[in-house]
């Protein structure tokens, strides 16, 4: 698992104050990016390779509204590791345990000028399985 803080910035809200939805998935975004650096994993290299992600599939689930101001935490996990993707599961959660929005995101490993399926480097898959 991995653990990323978000605090809850005035231009997450909307007008009602609470997080606008489409800013739930650029926290997810922003975990699964910040876990590839902990491991070493820097994008520009894989792109000077030819080599993205992208994201083939995202179910989501808001649970409870997350406010301005508030300090949250994404939870990470893999569920699924293929030869060319990969399935998170990632909460949103306050100290409490509580979650305020989860969503099972599937990314595809893709050669960036086709934009067709590529196998995921295997330095990734073994940092992945180590962590799993």
């Amino acid at each position: 698992m991995f653990y990323w803080p978000v605090s809850i910035y005035y231009e997450d809200t909307d007008a009602g104050g609470v997080v606008y939805h489409a800013n739930y998935l650029k926290f997810f975004e922003r975990a699964r990016t910040e876990w590839l650096k902990t491991m070493g994993i820097g994008q520009n290299a894989l792109l000077a390779q030819d080599i993205g992600f992208v994201v083939s599939h995202a179910d989501i689930n808001f649970r409870r509204p997350a406010k301005f101001e508030q300090a949250l935490e994404v939870v990470s996990s893999i569920s699924s590791l293929k030869r060319a993707s990969l399935t998170f599961n990632q909460r949103l959660l306050d100290a409490a345990g509580q979650c305020y929005c989860e969503a099972e995101i599937t990314i595809a490993c893709v050669q960036l000028s086709c934009m067709k399926p590529h196998a995921i480097p295997l330095f990734i898959v073994q940092e992945f399985e180590s962590a799993r």
